[in-house]
Formats: structure tokens, C-alpha cells, sequence
């Protein structure tokens, strides 16, 4: 049995879940961003409540619905492209996703625009800029190497996308950066 959970985002998020099903002895459980899979282990409506109400307190939901099921695999495909984002190989988001959901990126873009009110582009977008935040951060790579790894034709791009996104360019963002600027990448 597989249970989809929408706002999980990264590595802590697996943590905490995980965390939860250990407390309430669910079984055994694989736990990847967005799902919990208890393999052949099915949960009774008592069990899957209580799950609900303690990821729930955590600030996560059940995904029950086809469509919104398809959103947050949408959402979970994009942060895991621009975390593993492979500068050798070239590939489109629109690709990339069609690739892995099995479905024309037409239907995906519409759908998804629809539902979260912004298209998967303008995500895909602020995915990046969190991410070249991150990179600013940690201090450890110029901001020709945060352009490229990113998959942007040069610093003047990313540049501009990263002040259209912040208001900031990204020097005066690094400069910012210990006072607090940074969304958590749930929150873009």
C-alpha cells in the first residue's frame, strides 16, 4: 500500500515521517519524498486516521484525489530535477517530465496551471532561484558555477532571472543572506 503526502520536500521531511510511522508501529516502510510505501502491509481506517492526524499536526496531507496526486508528483519531479540537475546531459523539463509521469507535458502544464495558479515554467523557475539561494549560502561555488550547474546560458541570466524572481541581485542577496532571506523551498 502506497500513501501520498503532499509538502514533502526534502531529506528532513523523510525524517519526520518516517519518525511518525516508527511511533505508531506502522511496519515497515519505505519513505521518499511525497509517498510511504508499507509494501503489502495494508492500513485499517483507524490506523490511516491516525497517521493523518499526526502528519497533519506536522504540516503535511494525505493525497486521496487522481488529480492532486499528479500535482504533487508534478512538484516532486521538478525539485528532484533542479536538486540532480546533471550539467552533461541536456534535457528540458518539459521532457523530462513527460519521461517520467508518463503524460503529455500539454495535459501536465494545464493541469497544473489550473490548480496551483502558476505555470509549471514559473515553478520550475523559483525551484532554481531557491536553489542558487542555497548554493549563495553555502559560499562554495562562484556564481559562473551556480549558472552553469543550474543549466543557465551564463551569470547574466541567472542574474536576471534571480532578480526578477527576489528584487535582489545575487551579490546583494549573498550579502543578505544572515539576515533571513531564504524561503524554505516547501513555502515557494
Amino acid at each position: 500500500m502506497k500513501v501520498l503526502i503532499k509538502n514533502m520536500v526534502c531529506d528532513r521531511c523523510n525524517f519526520v515521517v518516517q519518525n511518525v510511522v516508527d511511533d505508531l508501529s506502522l511496519g515497515p516502510a519505505s519513505v521518499t519524498l511525497g509517498e510511504v510505501d508499507f509494501g503489502d502491509g495494508v492500513l485499517d481506517a483507524v490506523q490511516l486516521e491516525q497517521f493523518r492526524c499526526r502528519i497533519e499536526a506536522l504540516g503535511f496531507e494525505l493525497i486521496n484525489d487522481r488529480k492532486s496526486r499528479l500535482i504533487e508528483n508534478i512538484k516532486k519531479q521538478v525539485i528532484a530535477f533542479v536538486q540532480q540537475q546533471d550539467t552533461s546531459v541536456k534535457m528540458k523539463i518539459s521532457e523530462f517530465l513527460g519521461d517520467r509521469l508518463h503524460h503529455d507535458y500539454g495535459y501536465l502544464s494545464n493541469l497544473f496551471s489550473t490548480v496551483e495558479g502558476v505555470t509549471i515554467e514559473q515553478y520550475f523557475i523559483r525551484q532554481k532561484i531557491e536553489k542558487t539561494k542555497e548554493l549563495l549560502v553555502y559560499d562554495e561555488l562562484t556564481l559562473t558555477e551556480i549558472a552553469y550547474r543550474l543549466g543557465y546560458s551564463g551569470v547574466a541570466h541567472l542574474s536576471r532571472q534571480f532578480k526578477k524572481v527576489t528584487g535582489l541581485t545575487p551579490s546583494h542577496f549573498k550579502r543578505l543572506r544572515d539576515a533571513g532571506q531564504r524561503k524554505s523551498i516547501d513555502k515557494v
